[in-house]
């Protein structure tokens, strides 16, 4: 099958109703939903992506369901109609987003406990604190099903702690900079399926700064198995992906050597939508948003994505070049 081709995608349902007491059994099931990263579809159907360990994972539950006084039903489907498999991926990457927000929120808390002078005592305990969140980021790891955005920005939060902490160095945005890459030109650049906002954004400074003939190719985020000669950009174990704190667009600004104002203003508004840490709080931020968000909920596309994107990012750029002047 070729790069351009998917698969059906095939969905598992549960279907169930809950005694109204015990509270704690609801409660309980509930939790055991979160635990195995299912999402709800309709108050009472919970989905997951068809396999066989997916399927383990709600025939158990439905025992338990079942044994707790409730009802249940498991059944594989193809959506028809209504909700399409993008929207019911959209939801899952949505879950993993905002548990990969809390663990990269811990991760913040704990690199700014740590100063350059730490002691080694100090330094124990947050190598502790440090294996306690890997140990959470693995959890959700596990049930990322479609490699949502979020965990690039805690991997390289936790990369950037270790490193830290191993060479005994202040936490710094510029520590962990590399050198300019010279031969970006002719380059087949590689990244994630279903462009969202930093993803559109490196696509369009690639080809409006960097190569306007670039080839890109969209290909799934966690099964890929990269080629010899691909440049892979926002995606895990990428060459141009987030460091520490910096979302792709500005790694990506600093190795292709644009020091352009305007550009870096654009970085800062990208990282704000992107990592949603409100560093930067540029005023043109939430308007931004919403006018990526609108451009991936209209356009199915990668292609259509960055086509809708280019001329965002192109008056943005106009905007803030003048702006200066």
């Amino acid at each position: 099958m070729s790069e351009g081709e998917t698969t059906e995608q095939r969905w598992l349902l549960l279907i169930h109703r809950l005694p109204s007491k015990p509270a704690y059994f609801r409660v309980k099931i509930w939790r055991r939903l979160q635990g195995i990263g299912a999402v709800a579809v309709k108050s009472t159907v919970y989905a997951l992506p068809a396999n066989a360990e997916t399927q383990e994972d709600f025939e158990w539950l439905l025992k338990e369901i079942v044994a707790g006084g409730g009802e249940a039903m498991v059944c594989e489907a193809r959506l028809v109609d209504g909700l399409s498999d993008a929207e019911v991926q959209a939801l899952f990457d949505a879950a993993r987003d905002a548990d990969y927000a809390e663990v990269a929120k811990e991760a913040r808390g704990l690199a700014a406990e740590i100063g350059a002078n730490a002691t080694p005592e100090k330094r124990a305990e947050t190598r502790s604190q440090l294996g306690r969140i890997r140990k959470r980021l693995a959890e959700v790891d596990t049930i990322d099903f479609f490699g949502a955005t979020g965990r690039l920005a805690v991997e390289a939060l936790l990369a950037e702690l270790e490193t830290h902490l191993v060479e005994d160095r202040p936490m710094t945005e510029e520590s962990k900079a590399t050198e300019p890459i010279t031969d970006l030109k002719g380059r087949i650049w590689v990244t994630r399926r279903d462009v969202h906002v930093d993803r559109m954004a490196c696509s369009w400074l690639i080809r409006r700064f960097i190569d306007p003939d670039a080839v890109i190719r969209f290909v799934p985020g966690k099964s890929y198995a990269a080629k010899p000669g691909e440049l892979r950009f926002d995606m895990f174990d990428g060459e141009i992906t987030h460091e520490g704190d910096r979302c792709s667009f500005e790694v990506l600004l600093t190795r292709a050597g644009l020091d352009d104002p305007a550009l870096q203003a654009i970085a800062e508004i990208v990282h704000d939508i992107d990592l949603k840490d409100g560093k930067f709080g540029r005023d043109e931020t939430t308007g931004i948003a919403s006018l990526i968000a609108g451009i991936a909920m209209t356009n199915k596309g990668d292609e259509q994505r960055i086509g809708q994107g280019g001329p965002v990012f192109d008056n943005l750029y106009q905007y803030f070049r003048q702006k200066r002047g």
